[in-house]
């Protein structure tokens, strides 16, 4: 069974632990992807997490079998600082993911002491409660080049026919200084650039996220586009395919617009 890819939007900080403060906020994101494990079920046998929130000068991928913890997050209550999530590493997964990302022209390093950051841990927490599902990580190139990330794709769409499920955890919109109502005008006109795009047929979607600084709003959404790079990975892993969104809402923090997508069928 061959299984899509997804790029998802990944809330902020610590969320599925802090419903206390934030109550039902992260309800529609919790529901979709509670709904990812639905789709799937036993079909998944790994995880590989593509992380905005892990930049290296080259690929690299952890390959610890019992990844620690990275609380990479400030101000949060204290209690989201001793937060587990004991999701077991699975270093074959991650010595197939270097020799594939090798032989399509991207060398990759293995990392056994990288631990989980709060873009997958928390991101995988409504999908896997339990933390009994093997998870890899693969960091970002430094360098943050469109191309190379899509061809990183290219490279790993062999994983889903192996029943490893790739997710891009990233967010359509990251920019922290106008998480907010400044920030509404622009998270919307680029989520509808989003939307069109990923509406293209392939060979335009791809030349279209080649080009997107030209997106409306593109600056003003990602000042840095480290939480958008995901998305050109599984789109690069599923790049025949068409793409749908998953999760959409244009009140988030009550004001922004976000989405995340599947690539492939589900």
């Amino acid at each position: 069974m061959r299984l899509p890819t997804y790029f998802v939007s990944h809330g902020g900080g610590p969320w599925p632990w802090m419903k206390d403060q934030v109550g039902s906020a992260y309800a529609k994101l919790e529901a979709s992807l509670a709904a990812i494990r639905q789709a799937h079920g036993d079909a998944v046998r790994s995880v590989l997490v593509v992380s905005s929130h892990w930049e290296t000068p080259g690929f690299m991928v952890s390959s610890g079998t019992a990844p620690g913890m990275i609380y990479d997050y400030g101000g949060f209550p204290p209690h989201t600082y001793r937060i587990q999530y004991p999701a077991p590493g699975n270093p074959a997964l991650a010595e197939r993911v270097a020799a594939l990302l090798g032989a399509g022209g991207h060398p990759a390093g293995l990392d056994p002491a990288r631990g989980f950051d709060h873009g997958t841990f928390s991101m995988l927490y409504p999908v896997y409660p339990e933390a009994n599902m093997p998870v890899v990580q693969l960091s970002l190139r430094r360098d943050l080049d469109p191309l190379a990330h899509i061809e990183a794709g290219r490279a790993l769409a062999p994983l889903r026919d192996e029943g490893v499920l790739i997710l891009g955890s990233g967010l359509s919109f990251h920019n922290l200084r106008q998480f907010g109502p400044a920030g509404a005008a622009a998270s919307k006109a680029f989520d509808g650039w989003l939307q069109e795009t990923m509406a293209l047929e392939s060979r335009e979607r791809t030349a279209a996220l080649l080009r997107w600084e030209t997106a409306p709003a593109a600056r003003a959404a990602h000042p840095r586009e480290e939480h958008l790079l995901p998305l050109m990975v599984v789109h690069g892993a599923a790049e025949q395919e068409p793409a749908a969104c998953v999760y959409h809402e244009d009140d988030f923090f009550g004001s922004l617009t976000v989405s995340s997508f599947r690539f492939g069928a589900a």
